[in-house]
Formats: C-alpha cells, sequence, structure tokens
C-alpha cells in the first residue's frame, strides 16, 4: 500500500512538473506596476502564464519541466499597438501601395501596372501623400485617367482622410458640378467649380458607398494577412480602431471558434449605423482575452496632412480655413452619452487644437450629467492641444492613445501648416508624462508603417531615419527608452483595462513576450528601428519564428 501511494505522489509530482516551460539563457527585460525594469535571464510557465522570472539557478527549480535555451537573446513582453485598423491593413497587403511615391507620373505607372494585372472590377489603393510630391498640390480625376480610365479608381490617402478617384468613380457615383459638400466634408473643386477628383473626410462616403462590400472570405483573408505581418513585428495584441458591424461579427465568430490570431480590443465605430444595436449586444470579453469589445471609436475632425484638422486658429499655409469638424458637440456629446449608458468607453479621434478642446469640453459636460468618468476614455491622437488644455486630460481622466511616428512623419508638413504658437503643445508626449497623464502608444496603421520599433525610435529620438534633425525635432518632447517601452506595453494594456492580464511578465499574467536580436536597452537610440524580431509568442505559445 505505501509503495503504490508513492508511486502516485511520483507520478503527481512528475505530471505537475511537466505543465512548466522554462525559457532559459535569455537577456530578459519587463516593466512592472512598481514603475520599474525588471531584468531576468529565466521566464516560467504554466497554462500560458507567467509563474515567474529569475536568474540562471531558477531552472533547478523545475526539474521535469519543458525547457527552451533562449540562446541569449532579447526577451521584452509582446508589444502592443494602441490604435491600428486590423481589417484596413489586411486590405492594404493586398491591394494597390502608393506609400513610396514621390510624383503623380509614378502613381501613374503603379496604377496602369497594378490594372494590367487585375484585370475587372474597382481598382483600390492607398497610401499617396501630395506633401512629399514637387510641386505639393492636390492631384485631380484627370491624372488618373491618363493611366486608366475604363475602370473606377479609388485611392485613399495615406492618412485614410481623403481619396483620390477617377472619372469614371465619379461618374457611378453620379458627382456632378451640383454636387454639395456634406457637413464634416469637402469636395475639391478645379476654378470652373467641377469637381476635383479629391474628396475629404465625410465627402469620401459619395464615392466610398459605391464600392462592392467584402465577403465573410475576404474579411476572413485581411485579418489573417495582418495579423500574421502583425505578429513578425512583435506585436501581440492591438486596439482595433472603429470597426463596423461586419468585422464585429468576424470577431465574434472567430473568438467562438478559438481561432483569433493575437489579441483584439476592438472599437465600435461610432459611424456604423448599426451602432446601438451593438451596443445593446453588451461588453464582449472571453476567457482567454483575445477578443476584448467594449469602446466606442468617435470622430471629431480629420488630418492634418489633408486640412481637415479642426484649429482654434488658420492654417498658416491656408489663410481662412480652420479645418472640418466631423461632428459638432452636441453629437458629440450624444455619441459619448450613449457610450458609457451601456457601459463602454468613449475613444474619440481628435487631432486639432479645437478638435481636442471641444472633444474635453464634451467629455466634461457628460461627466457631470450621466457619469462615465471612469471607464478610461481617450483622446485618440491628441496631436496639436493647446498647451492650457493638456492638464485637462488630467482632470478628467482622458488617456491621450498617441502614435509617434505621426511627430516624424509630419513635422515637415507641420511646419508648413501650422505657427509656431499652434506647435506648442504638438505631439507633447513628454509634456503629459510629466502631467502624471499615461501615454497609450501606436502606430495607427496603415497610415504608417506597423512595426513597433520603427515607433520606439520616433519615441526616443524625435528624428527620422536619416536622422534628422539633430537631436530630434522638438526634442523636449523625447521620451527615455523605459518610458516608451512602457507606453507599448504595460500603459497601453491599462488604455484597454488589461493591466493585469497583459502588458509586462510578471506572476499570474498571459506569457505573451518576444525575442528579439539586439538588446534593446544597451543599443545606440539611433539603431531602434533596426531590431528584428526573431520569436513572438503569445499565452505561452509560439506563433511566429523569424526564418
Amino acid at each position: 500500500m505505501k509503495k503504490l501511494l508513492l508511486l502516485c505522489l511520483c507520478l503527481v509530482s512528475h505530471w505537475s512538473h511537466a505543465q512548466f516551460t522554462v525559457i532559459h539563457n535569455v537577456n530578459g527585460y519587463t516593466p512592472n506596476r512598481a514603475g520599474e525594469i525588471t531584468q531576468f535571464s529565466t521566464l516560467v510557465i504554466k497554462d500560458g502564464k507567467v509563474v515567474k522570472t529569475g536568474d540562471k539557478d531558477t531552472i533547478k527549480q523545475y526539474p521535469q519541466s519543458t525547457t527552451i535555451d533562449g540562446n541569449g537573446l532579447t526577451m521584452l513582453p509582446g508589444l502592443i499597438d494602441a490604435h491600428g485598423h486590423v481589417i484596413g491593413l489586411g486590405d492594404n497587403l493586398s491591394r494597390l501601395n502608393l506609400r513610396s511615391t514621390k510624383s503623380i507620373s509614378e502613381v501613374g505607372e503603379l496604377l496602369k501596372r497594378y490594372a494590367k494585372n487585375n484585370p475587372s472590377g474597382w481598382i483600390i489603393g492607398r497610401g499617396w501623400d501630395q506633401t512629399k510630391w514637387t510641386p505639393s498640390t492636390f492631384p485631380t480625376a484627370a491624372d488618373l485617367d491618363k493611366y486608366v480610365a475604363d475602370r473606377p479608381v479609388v485611392l485613399t490617402r495615406v492618412d485614410g482622410h481623403a481619396i483620390w478617384v477617377n472619372s469614371q468613380a465619379m461618374q457611378l457615383a453620379n458627382i456632378s458640378q451640383h454636387t454639395q459638400s456634406p457637413e464634416g466634408g469637402e469636395i475639391l473643386r478645379l476654378t470652373n467649380q467641377q469637381p476635383s477628383g479629391v474628396f475629404i473626410d465625410k465627402a469620401e462616403q459619395l464615392i466610398l458607398q459605391k464600392i462592392p462590400k467584402r465577403s465573410n472570405a475576404q474579411l476572413n483573408k485581411a485579418l489573417d494577412k495582418a495579423s500574421a505581418h502583425l505578429l513578425s513585428l512583435g506585436i501581440t495584441s492591438v486596439h482595433d480602431a472603429g470597426i463596423d458591424k461586419a468585422t464585429w461579427q468576424l470577431y465574434k465568430t472567430r473568438s467562438q471558434q478559438h481561432t483569433m490570431p493575437l489579441r483584439i480590443y476592438a472599437m465600435l465605430s461610432a459611424a456604423d449605423p448599426h451602432l446601438e444595436e451593438m451596443l445593446k449586444v453588451g461588453i464582449v470579453k472571453e476567457q482567454t482575452d483575445y477578443l476584448t469589445i467594449r469602446s466606442v471609436k468617435i470622430y471629431a475632425d480629420g488630418a492634418l496632412g489633408s486640412r481637415g484638422a479642426a484649429l482654434l486658429k488658420d492654417y498658416k499655409d491656408r489663410p481662412g480655413h480652420k479645418g472640418l469638424m466631423l461632428e459638432q458637440q452636441p453629437a458629440l456629446e450624444s455619441l459619448i452619452r450613449l457610450s458609457v449608458k451601456h457601459g463602454f468607453s468613449a475613444h474619440t479621434h481628435a487631432i486639432g487644437d479645437r478638435a481636442n478642446r471641444i472633444v474635453l469640453d464634451s467629455y466634461q459636460n457628460v461627466f457631470k450629467n450621466t457619469g462615465g468618468k471612469l471607464l478610461r476614455n481617450r483622446i485618440e491622437h491628441a496631436q496639436i492641444v493647446d498647451v492650457a488644455d493638456i492638464a485637462r486630460f488630467k482632470q478628467l481622466k482622458i488617456i491621450p492613445s498617441m502614435q509617434p511616428v505621426h511627430a516624424t512623419s509630419d513635422m515637415h508638413m507641420a511646419q508648413k501648416r501650422l505657427r509656431e504658437s499652434q506647435l506648442e503643445g504638438a505631439y507633447a508626449w513628454q509634456t503629459f508624462l510629466k502631467q502624471g497623464i499615461k501615454v497609450a502608444a501606436g502606430s495607427d496603421f496603415p497610415v504608417e508603417l506597423a512595426n513597433p520599433f520603427d515607433g520606439l525610435y520616433a519615441a526616443v529620438t524625435r528624428m527620422d531615419k536619416s536622422q534628422h534633425p539633430q537631436e530630434g525635432w522638438r526634442k523636449e518632447e523625447r521620451l527615455s527608452k523605459q518610458q516608451a517601452l512602457q507606453a507599448f506595453t504595460l500603459d497601453a494594456a491599462y488604455a484597454a483595462f488589461q493591466e493585469f492580464k497583459i502588458g509586462s511578465l510578471e506572476h499570474g499574467k498571459w506569457a505573451d513576450f518576444i525575442l528579439i536580436d539586439r538588446d534593446y536597452f544597451e543599443i545606440d537610440s539611433n539603431q531602434l528601428y533596426n531590431i528584428q524580431v526573431e520569436q513572438t509568442w503569445i499565452a505561452g505559445k509560439l506563433k511566429y519564428k523569424r526564418n
């Protein structure tokens, strides 16, 4: 009987140890909830969660475990992108990519080649930016007609806030000289008042509503394609900034099937006509934390590059123009109120200083009359904020969700668009942190490239990749390496109510981590964007390995 009992105890002991996975010989760093960086060389995992981090001797405590040699690679928590567009990225990876174009003729040649290889249907592309062309003026439909005139062409500007279309697309949408710009949008016109072919913000829908809707198979393909790309970059969790009903249904189905490829915290799009129907279904939060839906993405203004960002004073390079409010304050308050009444956080897009002020006023009024202040509401982008309004973020408990790469992408354009006085609160990450405000960092892919190491580089240096300007643009707003990492991990997790689940490699959290080829804290800051991801793990399972 004693022998049988001893055998059972041995089997139980062996079974319990066998559940542990020990990854050793790593150069590990993790932020912790005390605001410090912990270093370690061994990570212990059980049931997909972190048991502990330790030194080289920790492995001796788990003799029957599965051991994995980290080969001296640097380990960081899985990176979180707090603002991206997953399906948009997946679409982009399959469509006409215009990001690197430097002229209308270059766009035209790519368009002609794409049309030849894709001989039917609408031609959809994205990535043009007229501010990078010479001359830096908006293009026209006639410019596209020279290359493709017999099929509709719709090319989205890099920021997603303007489209450039050919005459065939305008004809199919019944656009004429008499078509009026909708409120919150603008149809750019030629000197003879005919539509030029560029539609800004809400005017985009005049054309976009004519494009055939994607099939469920296409949505699934876009999700998988985007996720594979993100995992290869070390991103284990994304805050998807504005999903429609079809994507909402897709995510719920994939979650029920346990086939979500990475973690997604999704915001319902306030522009979707089915918003209230989705809100009534309630918060979606499944046990493995692969899918969370508990917020609404609201849109206040446009973007700076298309002069749609709403400013308190005129644009320096367009006198008499202050940008576009996509929703006026009563509508913004109504949408925030609707969100918080259903227990959903309100995350509002605001780029210009006027938009940021109106959004802050809207939150303040709703909190006073309805409540919802503790829902970790956010302002997405918070790019140009009047200095006097920055302290209000803390007073109202609003989290600025900011994208470091926007500063280095926008800096030359921003200086043309804005006066020095308007730039004082621009891309002001360090100022926010000094006020005791957490900053959640992201990229806004596919507006920008999704690589988080581009974002970490921009956050720490505020330079472009040719290391200009020296010491960084408005260098006082640079972040330390620790601050930047925290913004892409623990503080991004906080912005999604997930700081006790992900964002750091602490006991009881999901074992989401990456192995990279260089030491993040020791490498020269100018080389941060060259870091390569060797492996990406979610919940203790390998999801990506570099060839």
